[in-house]
């Protein structure tokens, strides 16, 4: 496969999608030479439109999900849906050559949009605890999901000028971090073809409409979420000898963590350790007999990430027994939501890199 062609392709999709959808008032998108080509922008603009208007939470994408796969399969791929719940895979073979992977994520966040827009999102979704939440596509998978059709039309149209094997996918619950593992559990990489590369986009507030940035090598970081959950032994705020006081406890350990990476990383190394909520006690003069701490740990390499993600539970269990607490009543340490360094392979980046120069201009 020619994968300069086929990365430009699917950039010049991006590229008039962004332009087209955020300036379109003021400007004429670059590259739309013909009515066909306007024809194409207005159809996914369109699309665009009702994918923000209605989203859908994790593990919840049910309609989204066969939007996309009729999109798919109207111009010619094989659709495959509900693969790791609402995953949806799609192949078109056309001759012998590389398999190129892009994919999409596709859940919205239980977020209200107050962009004031005329087409802003109003849906309501239901949440895990069967509350009902507003829901928005707060972080553009509706521009995502736009442009993977876009590629999926301009790839089709144009199945003579490669060849090879496209698979396209639209991931669930992407924010909730499960849907790609589900994909994988399930065979994604052996019920359909393997590919040689992997593409992806994600929009970013920081760049300008129409220009495009690029990582070689490490890109985004390690995410663990942690939860420690600390006991104590609770009584009245009068007589504080009595207890444990759970919540002294919590300020030694978040304290404490900070050593992890000041002291135990090296400078030339990355790492961060955020305690993002401490909750304890319900009354000002009552101690309780427990706490709750949430943390993120962020890392690039695996060797920093085992040593943060073991100095947690290392020092919570220290800071408990410094306090003179039972080993039965030592801290619980867990950790959910991990997910992976992105790793850009540095090759495949500079050819990337070259296609988007042909088709942006290397000053975008």
């Amino acid at each position: 496969m020619n994968l300069e062609s086929i990365t430009g392709l699917y950039l010049d999709v991006r590229r008039q999608l962004l332009k087209g959808l955020f300036f379109l008032s003021v400007i004429t998108p670059v590259g739309l030479a013909n009515a066909q080509d306007q024809g194409e922008l207005s159809y996914l603009q369109d699309l665009y439109l009702h994918l923000h208007q209605n989203p859908e939470l994790s593990f919840h994408e049910e309609q989204t999900s066969r939007r996309i796969a009729a999109e798919l399969r109207s111009v010619g791929y094989s659709v495959t849906e509900n693969v790791g719940g609402y995953g949806v895979v799609a192949v078109m073979q056309n001759g012998s050559g590389r398999t190129v992977l892009v994919r999409a994520d596709m859940d919205g966040l239980p977020v209200q949009e107050q962009t004031g827009l005329a087409y802003a999102s109003k849906a309501t979704g239901l949440n895990d605890a069967g509350k009902t939440v507003p829901v928005m596509h707060a972080c553009a998978h509706d521009i995502h999901m736009t442009s993977l059709v876009g590629l999926a039309r301009r790839l089709s149209a144009k199945r003579d000028n490669w060849s090879g094997t496209v698979v396209l996918v639209g991931q669930p619950a992407e924010e909730r971090v499960g849907g790609a593992k589900a994909m994988i559990a399930e065979g994604l990489f052996e019920k359909f073809p393997k590919p040689d590369y992997n593409v992806a986009l994600h929009t970013s507030a920081s760049l300008p409409a129409g220009q495009v940035g690029l990582t070689s090598g490490y890109a985004l970081a390690n995410v663990d979420s942690v939860d420690v959950a600390i006991k104590g032994i609770g009584g009245h705020g009068a007589y504080p000898h009595t207890t444990k006081d759970p919540v002294v406890l919590a300020s030694h350990i978040v304290v404490a963590l900070q050593t992890l990476v000041s002291r135990e990383t090296s400078p030339l190394e990355s790492g961060v350790v955020t305690v993002g909520s401490i909750h304890s006690g319900t009354k000002h003069n009552i101690i309780s007999n427990n706490a709750h701490l949430q943390l993120t740990v962020r890392s690039y390499t695996d060797e920093v990430r085992d040593n943060l993600l073991a100095g947690i539970k290392r020092i919570a269990h220290a800071q408990a027994q410094s306090m003179g607490l039972p080993e039965t009543l030592w801290p619980e340490v867990t950790y959910s939501e991990a997910t992976p360094a992105t790793y850009n392979d540095p090759t495949l980046t500079a050819q990337v890199q070259a296609a988007l120069n042909d088709v942006l201009g290397a000053d975008n």
